[in-house]
């Protein structure tokens, strides 16, 4: 099986500070990996060299066959990758409607606005909230339904449970397996590990800005006691 997505020896810098050294990872088309590491250690950084935000970058990145390294962020989008900040980045001054209905469409196959606010029925009753009004829960709700109305194949996405209570991480999770059983790619950053066995096919541990174990899912009792000691949880 040829990956959706491929990285090899990817390289990034912040200025002169070398902060990616040499990841590599692959992700097959309907596949959630997660990756888990400590803060600081490059997790988000991936995720934002892989988009294109960052662009002083060296190494391999493919998507659907295509060479993503040299192509501008805009042109990332349409190739159907999708990103999901951790800070959410929701416009405050437009309501529920407006923010989902924001981005352009850049392939066929994106949810509906009904598919979506049946995925996340919380943002239903809140379509015609601003978002200064929403919870940390319902924006990351939100953050989320915007990019599965864009068309993507592969959502990118950063630490979709900080913060969040119980109930609405439960609920982030149940759309997730929602979306794998529609053939979404999601690459999950993530330090709830607990959260991502629940959701991920095959786990990455990153450290100092290099991927130093991958396993499936079902490894991970085995792994649990060394997770525990790199996380510091």
């Amino acid at each position: 099986m040829n990956p959706l997505l491929e990285v090899s020896d990817l390289q990034a810098w912040y200025g002169e500070s070398h902060v990616l050294h040499g990841v590599n990872l692959h992700v097959n088309e309907g596949e959630t990996i997660c990756i888990l590491g400590r803060n600081g250690m490059g997790k988000t950084t991936t995720l934002r060299t892989i988009m294109g935000i960052l662009r002083k970058r060296r190494g391999t990145i493919r998507f659907a066959g295509e060479d993503m390294m040299g192509v501008p962020l805009h042109r990332s989008a349409r190739a159907g990758l999708g990103f999901v900040p951790e800070e959410r980045g929701i416009f405050a001054s437009l309501t529920v409607d407006e923010n989902m209905t924001l981005p352009p469409k850049v392939a066929e196959g994106g949810m509906t606005p009904d598919e979506i606010y049946t995925l996340f029925p919380n943002l239903l009753e809140r379509r015609g909230s601003q978002g200064t009004k929403l919870s940390g829960g319902e924006q990351q709700m939100l953050a989320m339904a915007r990019i599965l109305r864009t068309g993507c194949r592969c959502i990118l996405l950063d630490e979709p449970t900080e913060g969040l209570a119980p109930v609405i991480i439960q609920r982030i999770g149940d759309v997730l397996r929602t979306l794998k059983a529609r053939g979404m790619t999601v690459v999950l950053v993530e330090q709830n590990f607990r959260f991502a066995e629940k959701v991920a096919d095959r786990f990455y541990l990153m450290d100092h800005g290099q991927m130093v174990e991958e396993f499936p899912t079902a490894d991970l009792p085995q792994h649990r006691d060394a997770l525990h000691r790199a996380l510091g949880v």
